[in-house]
């Protein structure tokens, strides 16, 4: 296996933002929102709660990173290279899963949410307190991991092979670009934009978002196990 350093920038945006485009993280916002727009609350608040819920999304992921990143650093250098492929292989699986989902929505095996979590999910959003909203957004990040992680786990793999503090600063820079639709979103509801037309938005471009995630995700899958045999060096 080539040795390689920690991936360049580039890598490290493009990858965040596939894992960005979330349909989970992204439409329990979204109910949030509406959920307090329906106790009457001014916009100050759904801001504060935003704020809070993606702050617990980010720190949670955040964690999970930086565990998954530890955990493959103790791997063994001979046996990291079939861990990659193998890695490789699964996130070109779940990205033919979320091709699936753009032409059979909701059919078959997906990479959706259980929806005994959503049915959780939907009861806590309702909790508007400090600790409810923080263990909401904890909650939906550790979720929704396993369902929509490949990008994660790919570039944890690619950042553990040369860790280092400069591995921690690029993991807490994936992250920010992770949450940086809801945080649009969240913007754009405070300076005015009706949530009806962001979910209404969502709702009408889900397939077509999957549809991305998958080719994107398929793209990944290959180029990590392209590097794991060293035909590419991210250096």
């Amino acid at each position: 296996m080539a040795e390689l350093g920690l991936p360049g920038i580039g890598t490290v945006v493009i990858t965040a933002l596939i894992d960005s485009i979330n349909p989970c993280a992204i439409g329990v916002l979204i109910l949030l929102i509406s959920t307090l727009l329906a106790l009457g609350k001014d916009k100050s608040k759904i801001l504060s709660v935003g704020l809070i819920y993606i702050s617990a999304v980010y720190l949670t992921y955040f964690l999970a990173g930086l565990g998954l990143t530890a955990f493959f650093t103790t791997i063994p250098i001979t046996v990291a290279e079939y861990i990659s492929i193998v890695v490789g292989t699964i996130i070109i699986v779940a990205g033919l899963i979320e091709i699936k989902d753009f032409f059979w929505y909701g059919r078959g095996i997906s990479l959706s949410i259980p929806p005994e979590k959503v049915k959780k999910i939907e009861k806590m959003a309702r909790n508007i307190t400090f600790p409810g909203i923080i263990a909401l957004g904890a909650f939906v990040a550790a979720v929704e991991l396993p369902c929509t992680g490949g990008p994660y786990l790919a570039i944890t793999l690619i950042l553990s092979k040369a860790f280092s503090i400069q591995a921690v600063y690029l993991l807490i820079f994936y992250n920010l670009i992770f949450v940086l639709p809801l945080i649009t979103i969240l913007f754009l509801v405070y300076f005015g934009t009706k949530v009806q037309i962001i979910k209404r938005w969502k709702q009408k471009n889900r397939t077509w978002m999957r549809l991305a995630i998958g080719i994107l995700l398929i793209l990944l899958g290959w180029l990590l196990i392209l590097i794991a045999n060293g035909t590419i060096n991210l250096n």
